[in-house]
């Protein structure tokens, strides 16, 4: 819906006469201004899509209660000249602005704020050129993992890309944090493969690598966007597999011997060939001849070969796993997408393009693991999860490639000596047992503190965890901020700050967990850096 049939709705929505009624009139004014030839599509809450446009890629139900704040507006640009329009207007006005491409935002910092606030929305930019020749793309952040994927298959059976393995996931999120997904063992991370970007900054100009300088390129590949201004497009750097890839998963339950097995898995896992990626997924299930509860263990893999070499190779590096030739299935690269995301393998390529996402109460947390992690250790991770009806815990091998990246490369700094990487997941059903599952996964988080990395015990930007700490409106100390900052970028923190002091230095882009600047620190700052 347009400007110009909008405007008399947002009156309508504030009390004439009140400061927030002038000031959300005269930003609809400033958009209309800027977008005279091609208007801007707003939403406000008496338009009656509001709802279902703020809550489409919401993945998180938590996030979807009445209690939960919601934008005055909700922008959705059409063109780079309306993300321009919106933050030139936005910051003119005073007014903050929350950016969301995909909605698999952990803790809603993309679309929930502690103060009056509007969503700029980019589902509208999803534009995805591929250049087969030169092997690059160019993705715009408002387009899925999964269109990504779709995309580059009709162009090539031999190209691909490295990042996650859910094609729900939006890209300017994805890339901005990292990105990994079965391949960052033999390509590093989306992160690392982004060669150019296209960003708004604070002053509405927009900049791609030449002209955004050495710094602040540097800063939006892992260092989280919506720090530093809006990210509109992306060109990444797209790789080369085989005709065909190999995938299998492994169950393994307590009783037929999963401790063992995970255990000789932390051994091995990380110094297996770059080709392969071999993961741990752990659920609770019923346990078929006793009826009762138990862990379960999926090793779950991919292989960029065929399936006779991975049975010599998994022989020979990982005999105690018992893999066979039932156990595998070969495949596209782009079916493996399918087989990751839950879809059948030789279904249509279609469902890529789905952006429907499953909605669901949960709270995750994340660690980094450098020593293996004794069987005693282990049993107790069991208790634990056994306390509960839908935990799950996720164990991600690293090495390989990520071993050879220099951790100041990007802001993403957790890479040599890392064996894996732990997702804790807590599900559940209905807003009233929120509480108890945050109990839980709390008391998990601190059980397994003598395990995992220290100095800082790291976590991973794109599993957002607001416990680590927050600030409210974006404004933080610097010990307040460095309390998830050097978790997240360990020594990268430092040279963000200075970035993000550099072309934002009033802080118009922030959210409870942004980079802030030198001079919202307070005095003394300087020095402390």
């Amino acid at each position: 819906m347009l400007f110009s049939i909008l405007f008399g709705f947002l009156v309508i929505s504030i009390p004439l006469g009140s400061s927030s009624s002038i000031i959300y009139c005269n930003f609809l004014q400033c958009l209309s201004f800027h977008s005279q030839t091609n208007p801007i599509p707003i939403y406000t809450p008496n338009t009656s899509n509001y709802s279902s446009i703020l809550e489409f890629s919401i993945q998180n139900l938590r996030l979807l209660s009445s209690t939960t704040p919601k934008p005055h507006l909700i922008i959705t640009p059409l063109q780079e000249s309306h993300v321009q329009a919106a933050v030139i207007c936005s910051r003119k006005h005073g007014i903050q602005i929350k950016t969301r491409s995909g909605g698999h935002d952990y803790e809603g910092l993309s679309y929930v704020s502690d103060v009056p606030f509007v969503v700029l929305d980019l589902f509208n930019l999803r534009s995805i050129t591929v250049d087969e020749e030169n092997r690059t793309a160019w993705v715009q952040s408002g387009a899925t993992l999964g269109e990504v994927y779709y995309r580059i298959a009709e162009k090539s059976g031999i190209l691909s890309f490295s990042s996650g393995s859910c094609p729900t996931i939006g890209v300017g999120g994805h890339f901005s944090g990292g990105g990994f997904g079965a391949m960052f063992r033999k390509y590093g991370l989306a992160a690392d493969n982004v060669i150019d970007a296209r960003i708004v900054d604070v002053n509405g100009r927009i900049l791609d690598k030449e002209s955004m300088g050495e710094d602040l390129f540097w800063a939006i590949r892992g260092g989280g966007g919506g720090s530093f201004g809006v990210i509109v497009s992306w060109k990444i750097r797209l790789l080369t597999v085989p005709p065909t890839v190999t995938v299998f998963t492994v169950d393994k339950t307590l009783e037929q011997g999963a401790t063992e097995l995970v255990h000789r898995w932390q051994y091995i896992a990380h110094k297996l060939p770059q080709e392969i990626f071999v993961g741990v997924i752990f659920n609770v299930v019923n346990e078929k001849e006793k009826g009762e509860k138990t862990v379960q263990a999926s090793f779950v893999s991919m292989f960029l070969g065929g399936a006779k070499k991975l049975l010599i190779l998994m022989k020979q590096r990982f005999p105690e796993l018992g893999l066979e030739s039932k156990h595998c299935t070969e495949l596209s690269w782009v079916q493996s997408t399918l087989y990751f995301a839950g879809f059948p393998v030789e279904g249509s390529l279609d469902v890529l393009l789905n952006r429907t996402q499953p909605k669901r109460f949960y709270k995750a947390k994340s660690d980094y693991v450098k020593e293996p992690i004794s069987k005693i250790g282990l049993e107790g991770i069991w208790r634990r999860l056994l306390e509960e009806e839908q935990p799950q815990m996720i164990f991600s091998s690293f090495g390989g490639r990520m071993n050879e990246i220099s951790e100041s490369e990007i802001p993403f700094p957790h890479r040599k000596w890392n064996i894996f990487m732990i997702q804790y997941l807590a599900y559940w059903e209905g807003l009233e047992a929120t509480e108890k599952q945050f109990n839980w996964i709390r008391k998990l988080y601190k059980y397994m503190e003598p395990y995992v990395s220290k100095s800082p015990r790291a976590a991973y930007l794109n599993y957002r965890d607001l416990d680590l700490g927050q600030s409210k409106n974006g404004t933080a100390t610097y010990l307040q901020s460095k309390a998830w900052g050097s978790k997240y970028f360990k020594n990268n923190y430092e040279r963000l700050v200075e970035v993000k002091s550099k072309v934002d230095p009033q802080n118009f882009f922030r959210n409870e967990q942004s980079i802030p600047t030198i001079t919202s620190f307070g005095e003394g700052a300087r020095a402390l850096l």
